[in-house]
């Protein structure tokens, strides 16, 4: 669900809608390049990175009290965070400092509108949730009594899959913390893959790691239910236990923020 396998590469269905989006943008000013103006190399590199520098910058001002305290992660672009409505003006800019003839300019249409109907649909395809309930399992907890994930609960969830040896995870985990304390009418569900107890209470020791829900699931069947790949995965569930969105990868915090004001 949500994901797109390539080889041993498992990239999240926004990632991959990413990534067809700007093949079809090349492929087709390649095209113009080789049959209307050589300026269309220049004119598609420009606007590939421009557009794509634009698109985060918006993206990170617009967040800028959650980069604020570690501005470097404006770099993190493998978190996600993207902009893209400001790929326009980077177009209209190239296009008129470096395609030199209405003729040029009208063509370079092509290319940016193909692309854009590639990335809405492939973007909409991969966005699309079956709204799944809750497992029917159980799960010892690293502190308290068995929690049965199907019980209701009566307010949001926030589910993470986790491992102590995945980086991504380790990394994301911090954000997740704290999105814990800032959230407290939310239920966070820490469920690591496959490890033993003492492994994962000397990793959250020594990181001073304070979870309130730390599940183990050492037969990793809550990947199998929600039918996800790879890790980590982060997933939102309404109140009522549906499944409203499955993240694939490693997620920022204003990411986390955006899902959970989206629940209902």
């Amino acid at each position: 669900m949500n994901s797109i396998a390539l080889g041993p590469l498992m990239l999240s269905g926004e990632r991959f809608a990413i990534i067809l989006g700007v093949f079809v943008f090349m492929i087709g000013a390649g095209l113009l390049a080789s049959r209307v103006s050589v300026r269309f190399n220049l004119w598609s590199t420009t606007v590939a990175i421009g557009g794509v520098l634009a698109a985060r910058a918006a993206h990170v001002l617009g967040h800028w009290e959650y980069f604020s305290g570690d501005p470097v992660r404006a770099l993190a672009v493998w978190q996600g965070g993207f902009n893209w409505l400001w790929v326009l003006p980077v177009v209209a800019l190239a296009s008129v400092l470096i395609l030199k003839t209405a003729r040029e300019r009208w063509w370079a249409i092509a290319p940016v509108a193909a692309s854009a109907l590639v990335w809405i649909v492939a973007h909409q395809l991969a966005s699309a949730t079956e709204p799944l309930p809750p497992p029917e399992m159980t799960l010892e907890q690293l502190d308290g009594a068995p929690l049965a994930l199907s019980e209701a609960t009566d307010r949001p969830s926030v589910i993470n899959v986790w491992a102590t040896w995945c980086p991504p995870c380790r990394r994301e985990m911090p954000a997740l913390a704290q999105a814990e304390q800032s959230h407290p009418n939310v239920r966070f569900l820490f469920v690591n893959q496959g490890e033993a107890e003492g492994t994962v209470r000397t990793y959250l020791d020594r990181e001073n790691l304070s979870l309130t829900h730390v599940l183990l699931d050492p037969g990793m069947a809550l990947p199998r239910h929600y039918r996800t790949s790879g890790i980590p995965v982060t997933l939102f569930l309404h109140a009522d236990g549906r499944l409203a969105k499955a993240h694939l990868g490693e997620i920022a915090p204003e990411q986390i923020s955006a899902e959970i004001a989206r629940l209902k």
